[in-house]
């Protein structure tokens, strides 16, 4: 008997057959075109778009402007490497990183392909610059796939027998308040942790010995546990006593997520080093390395970046990215945003005793689900439940956290409030009929 799939079920089944296993299906939404919010099906279906394709479509699906750009670059050339022979455009979107990212009175940047090479290039970077091995991260922290960044990486699960990993890698806990205050206020639970981190002077690695303490001041993949005030504050004190460099990994938080181009001009703590990708060119693979330029400077030639260290039409479109964020205002969107869905979170934790906590910054807002109101007891079986549900109405959203029990909201924030409302509404609705514990 032959079963008739829908165009979405054969794509689906196509994929199976001829991709490897090991190419991660976190929503099984497939797509014919999309535009600012909206996602169509191949089955012609409109779906809300709730994943932002993990955080790279912060200006949206396919903006005007950036599209213009690629087309006009397109019929100029599309590749020479930037090594080989110089290219304007490269320099332009370097000029305006270091333009809306300073780093101390002067400001030098390097552009590669993705996210992973550019945290690999800022740690080969920061040992250079301190001619020192060691390297200091965090629990819960994603950094990449390759191999020092999947070694940076915290969660087991993305690195299964891919061992041996990269050598003189250490790893503290992070200051998740949620899961580990224990009744202590936020003074309280910072200082605690600030010790800890002086005591590892003692019993981890001698300070003298690390190049980087690497971090996100807002953790992606982690469940969107931010780094309290103080804690950075503290740490780059730490880093600054003991000639560290301190890179600050904002490749899921950049570019008006959080309310600014980076999460760290939240806080007022300037790193060293810092590293871009995702949103910064809608959906071209382009990304960031930029530093103060004594440090970025001291990478003998030749030492960093490869082939495709920032492709021409890459950078093309994350200049009109960065122009159109600027004409639209995106940072203070992505404010607005984000207040619209903290309001409506907030009230539907008072109904939901399954919802833990809700947290982020800007339009960077996640949920986290655990049983008994206990944050040491994570519930990814709901979690996982409520991403099926909502998209089986036409909501993409995306789990996060190390025991995927955090649903996170990485709209593009272009969404309208219909849209944006429309979407809370099928979540708020999803997350009553699963839970067990409705208030």
């Amino acid at each position: 008997m032959s079963i008739n799939l829908t165009k979405s079920q054969a794509l689906l089944e196509r994929r199976k057959n001829v991709v490897a296993n090991g190419v991660g299906v976190f929503n099984t939404a497939t797509v014919s075109e999309a535009h600012g919010a909206t996602v169509i099906d191949v089955d012609g279906n409109e779906l809300i778009d709730f994943a932002g394709g993990i955080g790279v479509v912060n200006a949206g699906h396919c903006p005007e402007p950036v599209v213009a750009a690629i087309r006009e670059q397109a019929g100029k050339y599309l590749h020479t490497s930037f090594n080989v022979v110089t290219y304007e455009p490269y320099i332009k979107l370097c000029e305006e990183l270091a333009e809306i990212l300073p780093h101390g009175k002067k400001t030098k940047a390097m552009l590669v392909s993705t996210g992973a090479e550019a945290v690999e290039n800022a740690i080969k970077i920061a040992r250079q610059a301190t001619k020192r091995q060691g390297i200091l991260c965090f629990t819960d922290a994603y950094h990449g796939r390759t191999m020092m960044a999947m070694t940076l990486t915290s969660k087991i699960d993305y690195k299964i027998d891919c061992g041996p990993f990269s050598p003189e890698v250490y790893r503290i806990p992070f200051p998740n308040f949620y899961r580990y205050s224990e009744g202590k206020s936020m003074d309280e639970f910072v200082e605690w942790k600030l010790k800890s981190l002086k005591a590892s002077e003692k019993n981890l690695v001698d300070p003298k010995s690390l190049a980087a303490v690497i971090i996100e001041p807002i953790q992606g993949e982690g469940g969107f546990n931010s780094v309290p005030q103080k804690y950075m504050e503290g740490l780059r004190a730490f880093c600054d006593e003991h000639g560290i460099m301190l890179i600050i990994d904002e490749i899921q938080s950049g570019f008006a997520r959080t309310g600014n181009w980076a999460s760290w001009q939240n806080y007022g703590v300037t790193p060293d080093i810092s590293t871009y990708a995702k949103s910064m060119g809608s959906g071209l693979p382009i990304a960031a390395v930029l530093g103060r330029a004594e440090v970025m400077d001291a990478a003998a030639p030749g030492t960093i970046g490869g082939t495709y260290i920032g492709s021409p039409i890459s950078c093309v479109a994350a200049s009109a990215t960065i122009q159109y964020m600027k004409d639209i205002n995106l940072n203070k969107r992505g404010t607005e945003i984000g207040k619209i869905i903290t309001d409506r979170l907030d009230a539907l934790k008072k109904k939901c005793t399954d919802i833990g906590d809700v947290r982020g910054q800007g339009a960077m807002i996640a949920i986290e689900f655990v049983k008994n109101s206990d944050p040491r007891q994570p519930n990814g079986e709901l979690c996982g439940a409520i991403v099926k549900a909502c998209a089986a109405r036409g909501l993409i959203i995306l789990s996060a956290g190390t025991y995927k029990n955090v649903i996170r909201i990485l709209s593009p924030l272009v969404i309208t409030n219909e849209q944006l409302n429309a979407g809370l509404d099928i979540l708020e609705q999803e997350i009553l009929n699963n839970s067990k514990t409705n208030k």
